[in-house]
């Protein structure tokens, strides 16, 4: 823009991260580049559409004022996300000291004689700001094993929680144990079946004598009690 022109506008065009039913607001700036005050008045295509605060003003010489635009929320988006709303900045020489109830529409008449400079800015719709993705964060103990990232950006494939490596442990000694008793049950069944075949053919020596029952044929009695006592334990 020119240096003659009273304020300067940033930005020139007014930016909406369009959203449906709700309202959005983006701001300007308005700089005076003279000595004078300067009164400003604000208007759109759009009324009802938008609420301007500060609509009017003024601005102290070589000065800023900040000026905010809020959308009003609406039900649905325009066709292909296009915006013919617009706004006109009007902007005028204020007598020294003047404020905003000095203000009058006749300041802004150029057939009053007055200098008048005019801004027209255009509206636009951006996508609105995507929110960062969570990122879960791994649990110390109860996880499975999985590579960590290091400070320095490489992968640590050493480290594994502590609870998978307890139980990794405690896995193989259960293991171990139930074949060493698997073993076990094995051989004390192999003995009681080679107690109970030397038991028949007592049993049956035993039915051929004339009385009592042989010394022998009472050890293998004991001695399959105990076996049984053993595997019903």
């Amino acid at each position: 823009m020119s240096s003659e022109e009273l304020l300067t506008v940033q930005p020139q065009e007014l930016e909406f991260p369009f959203e449906l039913k709700k309202q959005i607001s983006c701001s300007m700036q308005l700089k005076n580049n003279t000595n004078s005050h300067v009164a400003f008045k604000v208007k759109t295509t759009n009324p009802k559409k938008y609420c301007v605060r500060p609509n009017t003003g003024v601005v102290l010489p070589h000065a800023t004022c900040d000026v905010t635009v809020t959308m009003q929320a609406q039900k649905e988006a325009p066709p292909d996300m296009q915006c013919k709303d617009k706004f006109l900045l009007q902007s005028a020489v204020a007598s020294p000291g003047a404020t905003t109830k000095d203000i009058t529409p006749e300041l802004f008449n150029k057939e009053s004689g007055n200098q008048v400079d005019e801004c027209k800015l255009k509206v636009s719709y951006v996508a609105p700001p995507q929110p960062p993705s969570p990122v879960r964060e791994g649990s110390e103990e109860g996880s499975s094993p999985r590579a960590s990232l290091l400070d320095n950006g490489t992968v640590n494939t050493t480290e594994v929680p502590r609870s998978y490596a307890e139980s990794h442990v405690i896995s193989s000694e259960t293991k171990a144990l139930i074949s060493k008793l698997t073993d076990e049950k094995n051989s004390a069944i192999q003995q009681s079946n080679k107690l109970h075949q030397e038991l028949e053919l007592l049993r049956h020596q035993g039915s051929k004598s004339r009385g009592g029952f042989p010394i022998a044929y009472v050890i293998v009695i004991a001695l399959l009690g105990f076996v049984l006592g053993y595997l019903v334990k």
